[in-house]
């Protein structure tokens, strides 16, 4: 792990927030090679929710909510964490995360620690619009994105052709005022999160396929990236840790260096959302079946995940190192560079203006990374480090028989290729 942050730093992935300033914990800065990844997770995700579906559409919800909103979700007075305080220094953890307790009270050295009876403390990040901080002007930051699209739901009927079953998908920024945020990035507090709202008659039957539907699906949707299989399992929550209002609920879990982690969350939620809505707001939220001419609220299958805990299991599946060299083993469809282009060497101009040329080409298609510092080795590791999976050398063979060096990140293994046929090789490959 300690590896793979510094890699992580080094390399302009991941900075610690605000970092000048003796930084914030539980805020991170996405670097040049980092904000990329995002991209391609966050493009790659859009594209099978919603571009690849006839069921789906999509929807980018407003940060600020009327605090209305938020009392009808239940979040002022249910969205808390049990904490507990220690009485030495006063700070405070989670009563669940034994592992985090022990290492605090080894800090403490010969003292013994005591801790105060666990209290819950309320997640959400209060904020103030207008001019004058009050009662009256205090809102939410959210706490997550959910909310958005359930008040949306009778705006989405009447502005688009859905029908149920149907889902409503959104990728949006959520905070949460975490009071033990750690493990990097995996528990921050500012995030983004990826969610498909799936609405569905409400009938048993139904609520059962579409919740095993979409327990596969995502499942599936993590291996196609890459990611190993024998690090990835389904745990289905016991009946004392499920929402109240959860028929199912079970979570894609990761395991991390420090355990079995979640990573994403399916839940079947009942009517809860819709009917909370439509009591605090006195609108009606039903839905007319134009087939069958019923009206109903639909129940509502939940697929949800952050951003960060996401990809730092993917690098965490990718990260490689041994006698020779550090490398991500990124999927080529995550990869934020698709490959490398470079000149041999750097001082030849021949080979400069020849590389140059392949790349401004070849970066209409796809990202594709310049570099001609230091020898050809150093420019590989760098390259490695990143993930790119593909580096493209122009030596002064190429300017005999318009071919170049096109090295395969992980084995390492070189090949020629004709220039004129690298742009399909790269589409073809990646």
């Amino acid at each position: 792990m300690d590896e793979l942050v510094a890699l992580c730093k080094r390399r302009g992935i991941i900075f610690p927030g605000s970092e000048i300033y003796g930084g914030l914990a539980g805020t991170w800065d996405w670097g040049p090679i980092g904000s990329l990844l995002k991209k391609n997770y966050k493009d790659l995700w859009w594209k099978d929710a919603v571009q690849l579906r006839d069921d789906v559409v999509g929807l980018d919800a407003a940060i600020m909510m009327n605090p209305k909103a938020w009392e009808a979700s239940g979040h002022t007075t249910g969205f808390v964490d049990p904490l507990i305080e220690c009485k030495i220094c006063h700070q405070r953890f989670r009563p669940d995360k034994p592992e985090e307790i022990k290492e605090h009270e080894a800090t403490h050295k010969d003292k013994t620690v005591e801790w105060t009876e666990p209290q819950k403390f309320n997640l959400l990040v209060k904020a103030f619009l207008g001019i004058i901080e009050g009662k009256q002007s205090e809102i939410y930051l959210r706490g997550e994105i959910t909310n958005g699209v359930h008040v949306n739901f009778k705006n989405v009927l009447n502005s688009t052709r859905v029908q149920i079953p149907f889902g409503i998908a959104q990728i949006g920024k959520a905070f949460r005022n975490e009071i033990t945020p750690g493990n990097f990035i995996f528990r921050s507090r500012e995030f983004e999160q990826l969610e498909v709202q799936f609405y569905i008659k409400p009938d048993e039957e139904e609520g059962k396929k579409w919740f095993e539907y979409w327990k596969k699906n995502r499942m599936q949707w993590f291996l196609d990236l890459g990611m190993k299989k024998e690090n990835l399992r389904f745990r289905d929550h016991e009946d004392d840790e499920k929402a109240h209002y959860a028929k199912f609920a079970t979570d894609i879990e990761y395991q991390a260096p420090w355990g079995w982690q979640e990573m994403m969350g399916i839940h079947h939620r009942g009517d809860w959302d819709l009917s909370r809505h439509q009591e605090y707001s006195g609108k009606s939220l039903t839905y007319h079946d134009p087939n069958t001419g019923e009206e109903y609220l639909p129940w509502d299958i939940e697929t949800s995940s952050g951003l960060e805990r996401p990809l730092l299991f993917i690098l965490l599946d990718a990260y490689r190192k041994d006698e020779k060299r550090e490398w991500l083993q990124l999927s080529p469809k995550l990869a934020p560079y698709k490959a490398a282009v470079f000149p041999l060497l750097a001082n030849k101009p021949v080979l400069v203006d020849k590389a140059k040329e392949i790349y401004h080409n070849l970066r209409k298609s796809v990202m594709i990374s310049w570099d001609d510092r230091g020898n050809i080795g150093k420019r590989y590791a760098a390259q490695d480090e990143i993930g790119t999976p593909y580096c493209i050398t122009v030596d002064f063979a190429t300017l005999e028989d318009d071919k170049v060096t096109v090295r395969e990140r992980d084995s390492m293994e070189q090949k020629r290729v004709p220039i004129s046929e690298l742009n399909a090789f790269l589409l073809e490959v990646l």
